[in-house]
């Protein structure tokens, strides 16, 4: 399965991308097995920080997308895809979602110039990790994924509830907004540390609720809303991390997934800087990073798909030799064909998706939903088959087959559900006209 996977994808792989995918596999099978992923998850920060400084330092992870003028490698979605794809085979806790998937792009499309070369360079060293903060558990919602983000109420519309903005000198929306933004109008603070101190920036007060990573974050992207009810706007802003921080709780919380860790944060009058030159609603850049994250979200899915694909084949065949069968050997294969198809399909729509110059507004979700039916099914009839066999637990206490199929239950809490998805890029293309709405 193995071979036959990466022989498949050899034609349309350049020698770069190949070298990517072997060095990341390389790395990742001695670093990131199911026991070193157990003590990852069980430290403070949930993943292995010396692993994160070599793949971000050292291998460039971090900062493959980023412009090669902030110190990234200048490399397109396709590239990023397969380590991600890479990163889900392992199912390796880290940063990488959170910081260069779902943060990075956005400091990227709406941050000044001077936020940006502030942040970005030290995003693509590895030496600052962020994370996204909506609303509520609104995340999937507030990337335009399974619905529209200017439509519906998903961070609070200005009234009781979701997460307000604003301005810290007690003026109207406008007034916060040239200290707020670092480089704004006059001149009032040449970066971010005017903001960063309070002068002229803003607060926020609400909660968000499942933020990924929100626990060990350096830096919080925060969407809220400014402006009060009868100008509500969604924007983004910046809240350092540091213990000093006023305003700012956060905590872990218990995650179905414990590879993709979550944290409650909670906003009292916290002091933020606003992403960007002047308040710009977010909503359309929101979506636009939603777009590329499913793409990404499509490519781990796929890559655990395939990984616990290879990994029942490889199961159901010692058991074979050892003259144990886990059942009727016909009915088994025919199962592994129909997934090995499943996995293949879910495969050639994400990087269909990737290679799209965008990528389109329909392809993300698409590839999505498809991986992770393809995650959820091969995880599935891993677990079933090992029950029926009467395999063993592993040293965690469970099957190494269950953490996939809770990956893949997680990701459809966060960022589905896969019908939801296929709804949603039906309704963008207007497939199904008004049935689809």
């Amino acid at each position: 399965m193995d071979a036959a996977d990466t022989a498949a994808l050899a034609a349309a792989l350049t020698e770069e991308q190949q070298e990517i995918r072997r060095t990341l596999r390389d790395l990742l099978t001695e670093r990131a097995g199911p026991r070193e992923n157990r003590e990852a998850t069980a430290t403070p920060e949930g993943y292995d920080t010396a692993l994160w400084a070599r793949l971000s330092g050292t291998l460039g992870l971090a900062g493959l997308a980023l412009p090669e003028r902030y110190g990234g490698a200048g490399r397109g979605p396709a590239e990023l895809a397969l380590a991600c794809e890479e990163a889900g085979r392992a199912l390796a806790p880290s940063p990488l979602l959170a910081t260069a998937v779902l943060a990075a792009p956005l400091i990227a499309a709406l941050g000044t110039p001077a936020q940006r070369a502030e942040l970005l360079p030290r995003i693509a060293d590895g030496s600052l990790t962020c994370a996204l903060a909506v609303p509520g558990g609104s995340l999937a919602l507030a990337l335009g994924l399974t619905g529209d983000n200017t439509a519906e109420d998903w961070s609070g519309g200005g009234r009781a509830g979701g997460i307000q903005a604003r301005a810290a000198d007690g003026g109207g929306e406008g007034s916060g907004a040239g200290a707020g933004a670092g480089a704004g109008a006059g001149g009032r603070a040449e970066s971010g540390v005017g903001a960063r101190s309070g002068v002229g920036g803003w607060r926020l007060y609400g909660e968000a609720a499942q933020v990924l990573d929100g626990h060990s974050a350096d830096l919080l992207l925060v969407a809220a809303h400014a402006g009060g009810f009868a100008r509500s706007r969604t924007l983004l802003f910046l809240v350092r991390t540091d213990p000093a921080t006023p305003g700012l709780v956060r905590t872990r919380r218990t995650a179905l997934d414990p590879t993709r860790p979550q944290a409650a944060v909670e906003l009292r009058d916290a002091e933020a800087e606003l992403l960007g030159e002047e308040p710009v609603d977010a909503l359309g850049a929101l979506a636009a990073a939603g777009r590329t994250a499913a793409v990404m979200l499509a490519a781990e899915a796929v890559g655990a798909a395939g990984a616990v694909l290879d990994r029942t084949i490889a199961r159901l065949g010692a058991r074979e030799r050892f003259g144990r069968p886990a059942g009727p050997l016909q009915a088994v294969r025919g199962t592994l064909a129909d997934l090995y198809v499943q996995v293949e399909a879910a495969r050639s729509l994400t990087y269909g998706a990737a290679r799209e110059p965008g990528p389109g507004p329909e392809g993300g979700p698409l590839a999505l939903a498809q991986a992770l039916e393809a995650l959820r099914a091969t995880a599935g009839e891993s677990v079933r088959l090992d029950d029926g066999a009467g395999a063993g637990a592993g040293g965690g206490g469970e099957h190494e087959a269950q953490l996939f199929f809770q990956r893949a239950a997680s990701d459809e809490l966060l960022f589905g559900p896969a019908r939801r998805l296929r709804a949603r890029a039906a309704e963008r293309t207007g497939l199904f006209g008004e049935v689809a709405a």
